[in-house]
């Protein structure tokens, strides 16, 4: 998935940032309540995780601009330990849950997988024939011995199996798998996808390519 850091403390930024890409996810990082209002507009994102207190304006700002467009985007707002008041105000606006700081990295993790099997309807499980996706441990399963993916590969598996039965454009696979600060090669997706089907092939699992428009899973029901 990817999501939207809104921290304006580096340190943080930083160490989020890598714990959420070593969960297979896509992370792009803005410091201020402006850089952030922007980002939201563009649509893009699976969530957002929003600090409060941000210079300019306010992270309570943001949100309340977001949900004035009618995005329902999953929000999870971080916020000083003694910030009551504003914990009840950014809920009031529209936050999905909040953290406050400070915080262990599991925890914010398991947040941030809750939100986003909410978001897009999703078991703990995405089942397809013997293939097993845990979202909550992060990890794939064929006949219940693990499979070892790449956090790339994984992250492809991931959205793949979300919309099993529905074409994935390469579009789509590029804004889910790479934030802004990723360099992106002209047959990027191209090689992810030939190095995802090396691995799955063999146990009779077919990415299959539909020419033009992306690529497709069969729904779980239909695999072998």
């Amino acid at each position: 998935m990817r999501i939207l850091l809104v921290e304006d403390d580096k340190v943080l930024a930083d160490a989020l940032s890598r714990t959420l890409v070593q969960a297979a996810h896509a992370v792009d990082i803005v410091a201020t309540g402006e850089e952030a209002d922007h980002a939201l507009g563009l649509g893009v994102h699976d969530l957002a995780i929003l600090d409060i207190g941000l210079p300019g304006l306010s992270g309570l700002d943001v949100l309340r601009r977001l949900r004035g467009r009618k995005s329902t985007l999953p929000v999870l707002l971080l916020t000083a330990l003694d910030s009551v008041e504003d914990r009840v105000r950014g809920l009031d606006l529209g936050a999905d849950d909040y953290l406050a700081k400070p915080f262990d990295l599991p925890e914010l993790e398991a947040r941030v997988r809750a939100l986003l099997r909410r978001s897009h309807n999703a078991t703990p499980d995405l089942e397809h024939g013997l293939l097993r996706f845990d979202t909550v441990g992060r990890r794939v399963f064929y006949d219940k011995r693990p499979l070892e993916l790449s956090p790339r590969e994984l992250a492809m598996l991931e959205l793949l199996l979300m919309r099993a039965g529905r074409v994935v454009s390469k579009e789509q696979l590029v804004n889910h798998l790479y934030g802004w600060g990723d360099v992106v090669g002209d047959n990027a997706i191209e090689v992810n996808v030939y190095r995802l089907r090396k691995k799955l092939e063999p146990l009779g699992c077919e990415i299959r390519t539909v020419r033009g428009m992306g690529y497709l899973m069969d729904r779980g029901d239909e695999a072998g």
